[in-house]
């Protein structure tokens, strides 16, 4: 790694969106550094990086180690130019058979994680005057959906935490945006019945579930010097399924 190139942060980049994130921003000449809760993760993004960045152990649910981890690779004298935060979790149930833990590890990895990682990254990109930070949101924030109250409060308090972000920093050369996912292919769609699959695909005017790559284009304009000019913005990615 290249200790003077510009570099992203990716939370989740071990599959799915996060992985497909860190191959365009590759491609876009940022180096990577990837975030997953296991070594086997870890293995997985080292071994599709190539020299382009590293993976790194990271528990969103332990907040108190985030501190930790982001002071390490800053005493490696890496910095952070951008931030996305894309990893999160789902447990789904009723709210009147909801766990308490069902809440609190959905609440701590989609939300309170990500106060503690901007938090931990914030000064050095104002000290720099530039930085992006962009956060995956989701289109149940929007619309709610049942058995999914943890879920949804979770990626709706990003919704308000962005804007107010937004606001603090704009003067400091730091835009901060949402990209709102609606229904993707990813291995949490697959684990729909053909049912379950029709329902959801009735609601979307497109008649298709959206790609990764999809959502990976809209992270990669955010991060580019192309979206300069926007800030609390939430980008909406959801083939008609919610408009605003």
């Amino acid at each position: 790694m290249n200790k003077n190139k510009k570099t992203a942060l990716i939370t989740g980049a071990n599959r799915g969106i996060g992985k497909e994130i860190a191959k365009k921003l590759i491609n876009k000449g940022v180096q990577v550094i990837g975030t997953s809760t296991t070594k086997d993760g870890v293995k997985t993004i080292d071994d599709y990086l190539k020299g382009n960045g590293f993976g790194l152990v990271l528990n969103l649910k332990n907040t108190n180690s985030i501190a930790e981890k982001i002071k390490e690779i800053y005493q490696k004298k890496y910095s952070i130019d951008i931030l996305i935060n894309n990893a999160g979790i789902k447990q789904d149930n009723l709210l009147v058979k909801m766990k308490n833990k069902e809440w609190e590890d959905v609440i701590k990895t989609n939300l309170s994680s990500v106060f503690y990682l901007i938090k931990s990254i914030i000064r050095p990109m104002i000290k720099k005057r530039q930085g992006r930070i962009i956060t995956i949101s989701s289109v149940i924030a929007y619309i709610g959906n049942k058995g999914q109250v943890n879920y949804s409060a979770s990626k709706s308090g990003l919704i308000g935490f962005h804007k107010s972000l937004a606001l603090e920093v704009a003067s400091k050369g730091i835009t901060v945006n949402l990209v709102s996912p609606g229904f993707i292919k990813t291995r949490f769609t697959n684990t729909l019945d053909s049912v379950q699959y029709k329902k959801y695909l009735s609601n979307i005017p497109m008649k298709r579930l959206g790609k990764k790559e999809e959502i990976a284009d809209a992270v990669i304009f955010l991060s580019s010097s192309k979206a300069s000019y926007i800030t609390g913005h939430t980008l909406h990615v959801n083939g008609g399924m919610y408009m605003i």
